[in-house]
């Protein structure tokens, strides 16, 4: 394969605008994924519950796989797979220790669960690969209705629990003194994430998740340290994410997932750079004094 095949594959832009209003769907659903991942992906940064992101993803394509393989609905699947990790994780792993062991267990069993219900799928190979990679096309209007839905389920919740939960997240014991319920707080936030988390595998794919719900936050980390402007930076990144992945894949022939991920792991690089030069100009103007 040549360079010039090689780019038609990645970028081809004919036809582009019959494209575009044929999946303005999949834009509306990048633009609701990233809003939901960018406010989901702070509090994942702060609990410090990145590596739950991936075992949630492991059960939810487990579910998703399922229901593949019986010919129910995805959708419905993979909330299933998402909501009993997320249940498993925050009820069983109240420590760090305790929950990342429970995560090691659970991110095997559900990709090989996955793997076991693809294998015995008989229907398109397209199917298979999309429950792990994203698909474009795969958003059509009961989804965008679901992801819709879910997202102000999402958004609401967290609304509501929004001060209780960043005070448990920055320090748990010191909460837990006040009297807040840490431990309801947990599972509930589990809950939110498995919930995200599901919704967002049906276009970004089970193994690229981490790329909506953690990198935009961890982006936007660098860059502050204030609670309000690294929710707003990191709902811009997950947005910029999003929505440039599916805009740059819409013409492509590969899957939607490796845009997304490039975009996002720039962004963090960008800001890595800044907030690493940031500091070291403060550090200077502090022995200077």
């Amino acid at each position: 394969m040549n360079s010039s095949d090689l780019l038609d594959q990645l970028f081809d832009f004919r036809d582009y605008g019959a494209l575009l209003a044929l999946l303005s769907g999949s834009v509306v659903a990048g633009v609701v994924l990233g809003v939901l991942g960018g406010v989901v992906g702070v509090f994942v940064m702060r609990r410090d519950l990145a590596f739950a992101v991936h075992g949630v993803s492991e059960l939810s394509f487990a579910g998703a796989s399922a229901a593949v393989l019986f010919g129910t609905n995805v959708v419905a699947g993979s909330l299933v797979g998402s909501l009993l990790a997320a249940l498993l994780i925050g009820a069983l792993g109240s420590r760090a220790r305790e929950r990342n062991s429970i995560i090691g267990v659970l991110m095997p069993f559900g990709l090989g669960l996955g793997i076991l219900f693809l294998a015995l799928y008989q229907g398109r190979a397209s199917n298979k690969f999309g429950l792990l990679t994203g698909q474009i096309v795969a958003v059509d209007n009961p989804q965008l209705v679901t992801l819709v839905v879910v997202a102000v389920i999402v958004l609401v919740t967290l609304a509501v629990i929004w001060r209780p939960l960043h005070f448990a997240s920055v320090d748990e014991d010191l909460a837990a003194a006040r009297g807040v319920p840490v431990r309801a707080l947990s599972i509930v936030f589990m809950l939110v994430l498995g919930l995200a988390t599901a919704v967002s595998i049906q276009v970004i794919g089970a193994l690229l998740v981490l790329s909506l719900l953690v990198t935009p936050a961890a982006a936007a980390m660098r860059l502050s340290s204030s609670p309000p402007v690294v929710t707003v930076l990191s709902v811009l990144f997950a947005l910029a994410s999003m929505v440039g992945g599916i805009l740059l894949a819409l013409g492509a022939s590969i899957p939607i997932s490796p845009y997304v991920t490039t975009i996002s792991f720039l962004i963090y690089l960008v800001c890595r750079i800044v907030g690493s030069r940031r500091e070291a100009r403060a550090a200077r103007l502090h022995l200077s004094r």
